[in-house]
């Protein structure tokens, strides 16, 4: 053949498209399927089998075929180059010489960590993961004990809300605890063993010297006297000396440092309704400390002894007051708003009946029913200083004998006095006044009387030597006379 006539060379085969394996499986090429040839296309069938049948001759090797991806069945055909994912070994682990090593899932490539640099700290956060729910599950158990420990003792214990401790415990001065915080330090509680009995009763600390008062039917036939002082300090005292018609008496106690009297006030001043705070051991409860008000003023009490005679009974011009007084009272002080001493409490009701039925332990308990009656400080001062004196009181009189049976209204004078004498004492303040037997007193300085034991209690609220004006009716007829009290010894 010539070389005119030499054929050009048969065209190279087409390439045949590949599939690759799915992920995970070895990487190897398979026959990828051949659309069969369809209508309206430019291949050629004569051409195809050329084509064929070249490929059996030997020629120079084909390039490695390239994967590639069909377009949808229903568009042009149309080849398109399929990614190439990078080598990978069949575990998915890096190969040393080709490389970094492939997720088997997703053909991508893992993250390299430098073990020399990261791995320290990997380990830390590890640990301290590990750490932390540790600590969590530690706190856990610690708390849900301390839960069920607090439950049982809810369960066991109880606490109440409550104020707090008040760093000024000071009262006002002229309340109930202020005055008892002033005065307490001044009040004994008095203690007396007699013959046949024993009492109990309470007294004010006079001066500094140890002078004490307290009420006379307290100490009466004591033979041994004990004081307590608010500290609980118990000292021996004797009896300075007492008065029956004032129910007045002053004791004495030596060695005693630190003695706190007690201030005296004005009764004069004293009005109905004013605040007062008692004082006292009832039923030999030292201390006890009670409160009330002025209920009445110049109230006239009589307490002890024998009417018919008049010996041993005690005439009193009282405050009464509605403050607790009760057996032991007796002796204690009544005290006004600026914590002084108004009056001595001394009877619970009046009508004859003691104060505190002679003191605890006499076996009359008679308790308080709001009618208290002290014996205004007036009258206690000036009996204690003539008892600190000269052992004995004085009593201011006018010199005449009344008829206490007399049942109309008014003092009667007697017709005849003790003895058969006169009732009207020759030269006495009554007889230089005008008083005759059978005259009928009303009235004392204006205010009427209604009984003798009234004006026995008008006359002895003064002093000895005061002027008084008497009313007296006589015949019928009301008279004005003017009257110096005298003085005579009390018992």
């Amino acid at each position: 053949m010539s070389d005119s006539q030499q054929t050009d060379p048969a065209p190279a085969p087409v390439p045949v498209p590949r599939w690759w394996s799915r992920p995970g499986e070895p990487a190897e090429a398979r026959e990828a399927p051949v659309p069969s040839p369809r209508a309206g296309s430019d291949a050629d069938q004569d051409t195809g089998r050329e084509a064929a049948q070249d490929t059996d001759q030997d020629a120079a090797p084909a390039p490695a075929p390239v994967p590639r991806w069909w377009s949808r069945p229903d568009g042009p055909v149309e080849l398109r180059e399929a990614p190439v994912p990078p080598p990978r070994a069949a575990s998915g682990d890096a190969d040393p010489e080709t490389g970094p090593k492939y997720d088997p899932w997703t053909a991508g490539p893992l993250q390299t960590v430098d073990r020399g640099k990261a791995g320290p700290r990997r380990i830390r956060l590890r640990r301290s993961l590990a750490l932390g729910i540790g600590a969590a599950l530690l706190a856990g158990g610690v708390g849900g004990y301390l839960g069920v420990l607090a439950e049982r003792q809810a369960n066991t214990r109880l606490e109440l809300p409550q104020a707090a401790s008040a760093a000024d415990r000071g009262r006002a001065p002229d309340s109930v605890a202020g005055i008892a915080a002033t005065a307490l330090p001044g009040v004994v509680t008095l203690h007396v063993k007699g013959a046949q009995s024993s009492s109990t009763g309470t007294g004010f600390v006079l001066d500094g010297q140890g002078h004490i008062l307290t009420n006379n039917h307290v100490v009466n036939g004591a033979q041994n006297i004990t004081v307590t002082f608010s500290t609980g300090e118990s000292v021996a005292a004797e009896l300075v000396g007492g008065d029956t018609g004032y129910d007045l008496a002053v004791v004495k106690v030596t060695g005693v440092r630190g003695l706190r009297p007690l201030a005296l006030g004005n009764s004069e001043n004293v009005e109905v309704g004013d605040p007062v705070v008692a004082i006292g051991a009832p039923f030999d409860l030292s201390n006890t400390v009670t409160a009330g008000i002025i209920s009445a003023t110049g109230r006239p009490i009589t307490a002890g002894g024998d009417k018919g005679d008049g010996s041993d009974v005690s005439y009193v011009d009282a405050l009464q007051t509605d403050a607790p007084i009760n057996p032991g009272n007796s002796g204690g002080p009544l005290l006004d708003a600026k914590a002084q001493v108004i009056g001595i409490n001394s009877a619970i009701r009046g009508g004859g009946d003691d104060g505190d039925g002679g003191g605890e332990g006499s076996g009359q308990q008679r308790g308080s029913i709001g009618l208290g009656f002290a014996i205004p400080v007036n009258q206690g001062k000036r009996v204690a200083e003539e008892l600190i004196r000269t052992g004995r009181a004085t009593h201011p009189v006018i010199g005449v004998t009344l008829d206490m049976e007399y049942s109309g209204d008014g003092a009667r004078v007697g017709d005849k006095g003790e003895g058969g004498k006169p009732a009207v004492t020759a030269g006495g303040p009554g007889a230089r006044a005008g008083i005759k037997p059978g005259d009928v007193i009303t009235k004392v300085d204006g205010v009427r009387v209604h009984g003798g034991d009234e004006l026995v209690i008008k006359i002895r609220a003064h002093r000895p030597g005061d002027p008084l004006t008497l009313t007296v009716l006589r015949e019928g007829r009301e008279r004005t006379l003017e009257v110096v009290l005298g003085s005579a010894n009390g018992s």
